[in-house]
């Protein structure tokens, strides 16, 4: 049995260990503050949560770590629970996505940890203490996505598993054709995003009379459980550069425009740069522009979005479980009065 530690911020690490861990053939616990997904099939430990301070001190213990305020309660719950769990259910291992604290503490009971690396610069001490005493590493996109972790010392960077885009959307074998005439463009926004107000909203559409489209997610769009079918209907797709959105957009083989947001540890802005240089089909834009839609929207259209196939091949889920087999597992005790003979 394995555990699998699931951040709190946003849908993309949820929404990742559901897809990946359908692929293992053993039982896995979710260990997160997040409630329990209605499509995880294993046991799901509700850790409190561990950011409700007014006035957090000292959170990073002088830069070795990344979230640790001193005399918080709910760091001192949180870390707690996941030792009560560790003690209880004794895992072979815990895939970590992601907390450097998580890791460490894992390790510190003595139960190997798999890392989930995310884009970005993560050459800080603490993120190197987590890849450190990770036994293995692996990542989210294509061995073909080059410099998505700038400036990561190139020991680790050879530790790295790329296991390909990870969506839960299944791969579209071949996009859908249409004898209606209608151009459809979607702008996927993220959870917890304010998105494009209505002003903006309305803007981009009064620039492209020819194109309809369709606003998913932020604050200002609709909302829907199960998005492929919107987005396997899409001419072009407007989307930032997280993770879970371009491999949503990969699967879909839909041509994209890339506007990467704002995250810690330029982990978009890296993403972004990464597809500019690859021979990905998406047009990368700074930020959303004001002017010139038409010709961005034509430029993205142009785009083959079957060449997405080597970013989300669907094998992800595969790779992942080859790595978790090689973890080393601690050799059996002898049972009690058993003689061992050695050659």
């Amino acid at each position: 049995m394995i555990g699998y530690y699931v951040h709190h911020h946003g849908r993309g690490h949820v929404h990742r260990a559901v897809t990946l861990c359908a692929s293992l053939g053993e039982p896995v616990t979710g260990l997160s503050s997040l409630p329990r997904p209605a499509s995880w099939q294993g046991a799901w430990v509700q850790l409190p949560p561990d950011d409700g301070a007014s006035a957090p001190y000292d959170v990073t213990a002088g830069g070795a770590l990344h979230w640790v305020p001193l005399h918080d309660p709910g760091v001192r719950s949180r870390a707690s629970a996941i030792s009560a769990w560790l003690e209880q259910a004794r895992p072979r291992l815990l895939v970590v996505d992601v907390s450097v604290e998580a890791a460490v503490l894992a390790r510190l009971h003595g139960v190997p940890v798999v890392t989930v690396v995310q884009p970005g610069r993560r050459d800080d001490p603490a993120h190197e203490l987590g890849f450190r005493l990770s036994s293995e590493l692996v990542a989210a996109w294509p061995r073909e996505a080059s410099g998505m972790t700038p400036g990561l010392a190139p020991d680790q960077l050879a530790r790295i598993h790329p296991l390909g885009g990870v969506s839960r959307l299944p791969p579209v074998d071949a996009r859908r054709s249409r004898s209606d005439g209608l151009r459809r463009v979607v702008l996927l926004q993220g959870k917890g995003d304010p998105g494009a107000p209505p002003s903006e909203q309305r803007r981009l559409a009064d620039q492209t009379p020819q194109w309809r489209w369709t606003f998913l997610g932020g604050e200002h769009g609709t909302w829907v459980d199960d998005p492929a079918a919107v987005l396997a209907d899409a001419d072009v797709v407007v989307t930032h550069a997280g993770q879970g959105a371009i491999a949503d957009v990969a699967a879909s083989r839909a041509p994209a425009v890339v506007v990467p947001a704002e995250r810690p540890f330029e982990e978009q802005v890296s993403t972004a740069a990464a597809l500019a240089r690859g021979d990905w089909p998406a047009v990368v834009r700074p930020r959303l522009p004001e002017h010139g839609w038409p010709e961005l929207l034509e430029q993205a259209a142009a785009l083959d979005g079957d060449r997405w196939s080597a970013w989300v091949d669907g094998q992800a889920g595969r790779r992942f479980a080859h790595v978790l087999d090689g973890v080393a597992v601690p050799p059996v005790e002898p049972a009690a009065g058993l003689v061992v003979e050695l050659p």
